[in-house]
């Protein structure tokens, strides 16, 4: 099986931008590889234990975090988001923070409303600012699905005012720690560090030109985690049993609530949903990523890349499909 999935991934070996690949089949990794550098000017080789940033991918771990403060008696998936957070627009009383989790609010994205030449990073508090100008919605909340970076900025936000923590030290204490993601951080330049730290890149004219950072890179909510394919491997342990979330809350997560731009796509609560998979791929520059799970068949496939291209969604259905009979 090493080598079908090295042939799969030979456009990541030698000396270009890299990737790691996990395969996880009935609770035991059968694959756990790596591709090419982690970073190309230091030629430091990509290992299981180096950390990408997940962008997209991270939105499963934030909507963890609102699961668990649900749990906690700290937050309802009913609340109207203005309860949070009241500096929002008259036109966001009717979204709850389950429109947030669904990408079902209609809220502005934040992208849109940035100077288009914005070069200083964005936070997530930064987010709520640039909406609160925003009197206005794409759509009647809970009407329409429009997938939004805009809502998960502000569920970080909420998980901060409903936990009293920081986003990054909540995730540590309630999520990563508990489940000895050791090496997994929401990364904060100048507060946290990323060990064993993929860059990212891009290729331009034929050569790979580090893009590791945008304007946008530092918001945490909608993607600002890093992790490897280790620790990524102790989640998606946790997602079969309550040792994280209870049976109650992993079933909303995974449960199709809306219908998506896709119509093989359904979204849960930071899942999408397509037939026996739930899965998320995460995009942003210098990285694409995407993590795929056949629950019922206990197999899971991740592969995370520092590279803007190609997307391995693909890819990992094809590894899948040397496990699957």
């Amino acid at each position: 099986m090493d080598e079908s999935v090295d042939a799969l991934m030979r456009d990541y070996q030698g000396e270009v931008p890299g990737a790691s690949v996990l395969v996880i089949h009935d609770g035991k990794p059968v694959v756990s590889r790596s591709y090419g550098y982690a970073d190309l000017e230091a030629r430091v080789a990509a290992t299981p234990q180096t950390n990408y940033r997940l962008a997209s991918v991270s939105k499963q771990f934030t909507a963890a975090a609102v699961l668990l403060l649900a749990e906690d008696g700290r937050l309802g998936l009913d609340d109207p988001v203005r309860k949070w957070l009241p500096t929002l627009p008259a036109s966001a009383d009717a979204v709850t923070l389950k429109h947030l989790l669904t990408h079902t609010s209609g809220l502005v994205d934040y992208e849109d409303v940035m100077a288009p030449d914005a070069t200083v990073q964005v936070h997530d508090a930064d987010v709520l600012h640039l909406l609160e100008s925003q009197d206005r919605t794409y759509f009647s909340p809970g009407s329409e699905y429009r997938y939004s970076n805009s809502a998960y900025a502000l569920l970080a936000l909420i998980v901060e005012k409903a936990s009293g923590q920081r986003y990054a030290t909540f995730l540590r204490e309630r999520i990563f720690a508990p489940l000895g993601m050791d090496d997994t951080v929401a990364y904060e330049q100048g507060v946290s560090t990323v060990a064993n730290r993929a860059y990212g890149y891009s290729l331009a004219d034929g050569e790979w030109q580090r893009t590791d950072q945008s304007s946008t890179s530092a918001v945490l909510g909608d993607g600002g985690i890093y992790s490897s394919i280790a620790d990524l491997a102790k989640w998606d342990a946790a997602l079969y049993d309550d040792r994280l979330l209870s049976d109650a809350s992993r079933k909303l997560a995974f449960t199709p609530w809306t219908k998506t731009d896709d119509p093989t796509v359904e979204y849960g609560y930071g899942w999408r949903i397509t037939g026996e998979t739930v899965w998320h791929s995460g995009e942003t520059i210098g990285f694409r990523n995407v993590i795929v799970r056949y629950p019922q068949r206990g197999l899971t496939v991740v592969v995370l890349t520092n590279r803007d291209d190609p997307e391995p969604y693909r890819k990992a259905l094809q590894i899948a499909a040397l496990f699957l009979p």
